[in-house]
């Protein structure tokens, strides 16, 4: 019998994102907002958005190949694909299985899991455990979002805040417990799941003339509260994985926090004593691009040599559900 592996590292990553920039000021034209109103309120000066025939899974897709390059593995070794989204390209079927086509990926089991903004943490720690059951050797994590699709452009405090993209990693295990994914912590709050939803679409509120009448497939967020829970529950999940691996914000090398608000992201920085200048940002260029932001900002932090091989990364989010969670990465 086979000896299973001690960890679970990340062998490669890559991100995509759109190549139309909808500035603040081009977003001014057609919303009552101005470019100060939201880079003061949020930190975000430009989002990508994806063009009508670009979707979600061909974002996902384009960023998975980048991963696997990254990885210097083949689309033929992949046996594990996992999706976050909360844009699909359609109900069904899976936005992993639509990605495992386009990639040629001929046999992978394929799943999706929705977690919102906290789903990339979600699907890594999935991804992790299957890993260790000795079964997979090569899992591709995909959080990907079309979150333009569902703005209501006649609600100034939620379309200015998101745009479009994917972020991928490839997954395989080790043999050395000191390197990869070293822990995690998950959680989840249904008791507020109305601070950020989107009625419309399910079985509740299936499409009919009236639900889109009355603007049920746009997202809806109650942004006084999501900032005061934000900041709460990351808080907590990034204290919490610390003290139960014996560890201080100071060993930590490198913050990737969802990318959300820039309010939220200095407030958490007061409360964990973790100076801004160790938080990688990149919500000026994007805004919240939901599950893809985590991913989106990890590859970018290793592209642009924020993160080396040994550092210790902590990556932290909150996100629709209510659900949040937090991950200890030591980079091999």
């Amino acid at each position: 019998m086979s000896t299973l592996p001690m960890s679970v590292v990340i062998k490669g990553t890559g991100s995509y994102t759109p190549a139309t920039i909808k500035t603040n000021d081009d977003l001014a034209e057609f919303v009552d907002t101005s470019e100060e109103w939201i880079f003061t309120r949020t930190g975000i000066k430009e989002r990508r958005f994806a063009t009508e025939g670009e979707n979600t899974s061909h974002m996902g897709t384009e960023a998975s190949r980048r991963a696997l390059a990254d990885a210097g593995i083949l689309a033929s070794d992949v046996d594990l694909v996992i999706v976050a989204t909360i844009t699909p390209d359609m109900p069904f079927p899976s936005t992993a299985c639509l990605i495992q086509t386009q990639l040629g990926v001929s046999n992978a089991v394929c799943m999706d899991i929705e977690a919102a903004c906290s789903g990339f943490l979600y699907i890594m720690e999935v991804a992790a455990s299957l890993i260790k059951t000795g079964r997979y050797q090569n899992a591709l994590i995909v959080g990907t979002e079309k979150l333009s699709s569902i703005l209501d452009w006649e609600d100034r405090t939620t379309c200015v805040l998101f745009g479009d993209g994917a972020g991928a990693a490839v997954l395989g295990p080790s043999e050395s417990p000191q390197t990869g994914l070293l822990d995690f912590k998950l959680g989840a709050d249904g008791a507020n799941g109305e601070v950020l939803f989107m009625p419309g679409g399910g079985s509740a509120h299936p499409a009919t003339g009236a639900s889109v009448d009355n603007r049920l497939h746009f997202l809806k967020m109650r942004g006084k509260e999501v900032f005061k829970l934000a900041v709460k529950v990351m808080e907590q999940a990034a204290k919490e994985i610390l003290e139960q691996n014996g560890l201080n914000s100071d060993q930590l090398a490198c913050v990737i926090p969802h990318q959300a608000n820039l309010r939220i992201i200095e407030l958490l920085s007061s409360r964990l004593k973790i100076p801004m200048d160790r938080f990688y940002l990149n919500l000026e260029k994007y805004g919240n691009t939901s599950a893809a932001s985590i991913p989106i900002a990890l590859d970018e932090a290793f592209r642009e040599g924020r993160i080396h091989s040994g550092d210790l990364v902590l990556l932290v989010a909150f996100g629709a559900g209510l659900t949040w969670g937090a991950t200890l990465v030591r980079c091999q």
